[in-house]
């Protein structure tokens, strides 16, 4: 999961609201969401390589989504997969104080990553890069593969174009959240941030729908959460060539 914009008790109808992009190698085999057999109640989409997932919805409209922490000077060869923080939080039954515990224990296992968990009542985001457990406030945010709210293009082009769709509700809010997720304007060089993968692909990875040789925005999700509890997911899939090629509900 490489962008996730986030409407926090920002939305008259949805205490919470997210539009989130994946972006991975097209050959990394992948199953779209769906209800898992194996773990009741979860719905989100699967990494048939590690087992786990990067975002969805489970019982109790338990929410959690992960982003990696892009620092190539940084990574783990023998780390585990991420996608299982995630996975446990939407089967468990933890609160997410505790879980956060639990996570704290096992953080400097695996290569850096952000995790937004809890529920439309109680949501932070912990990064194991600095071990810090941040409170998400009332508010848009955003998240790439840095920090919360790190002043990236793609998350301050995602924040500002999510706060202007925050008066629709349903269908419409939907469409034009996924139109949002699209957009493949390049940042400006002068803006690029430098994690350590050279310019060339700075700029590749700077528009909020990825489109590269073999890598690329897999899908997008947007999830909305109402007052009463009651869990919208609808996720689009994408090809090499950046066509959608799928539509769940």
């Amino acid at each position: 999961m490489c962008l996730l914009l986030i409407a926090y008790q920002a939305h008259p109808r949805y205490p919470l609201v997210v539009a989130a992009n994946r972006d991975e190698f097209f050959a990394r085999p992948t199953a779209p969401a769906t209800f898992w057999d194996d773990k009741p109640g979860v719905l989100a989409g699967r990494d048939l390589v590690g087992g786990g997932t990067w975002l969805g919805v489970g019982p109790d409209a338990r929410f959690a989504a992960l982003t990696n922490y892009r620092d190539p000077s940084r990574v783990k060869t023998d780390a585990p997969s991420r996608g299982g923080l995630v996975t446990r939080f939407l089967a468990g039954n933890s609160p997410p104080e505790r879980y956060l515990a639990g996570l704290r224990d096992e953080a400097d296992r695996h290569n850096g990553f952000n995790l937004v968990f809890g529920t439309a009542d109680s949501l932070g985001c912990y990064s194991n890069v600095d071990n810090r457990h941040r409170v998400i406030k009332p508010g848009v945010h955003g998240l790439s593969n840095h920090l919360l709210n790190t002043h990236w293009p793609k998350v301050v082009r995602g924040r500002e174009g999510m706060a202007e769709l925050l008066h629709l509700e349903g269908a419409e809010l939907i469409r034009r959240l996924f139109d949002l997720l699209t957009e493949r304007t390049f940042a400006p060089s002068a803006d690029l941030p430098d994690t350590g993968v050279g310019p060339a692909l700075e700029r590749g990875l700077s528009p909020l729908f990825i489109r590269l040789p073999g890598y690329g925005t897999r899908s997008s999700t947007v999830t909305l959460i109402d007052r009463e509890g009651e869990v919208t997911l609808v996720e689009k899939t994408y090809g090499e060539d950046g066509r959608e090629s799928g539509l769940i509900r």
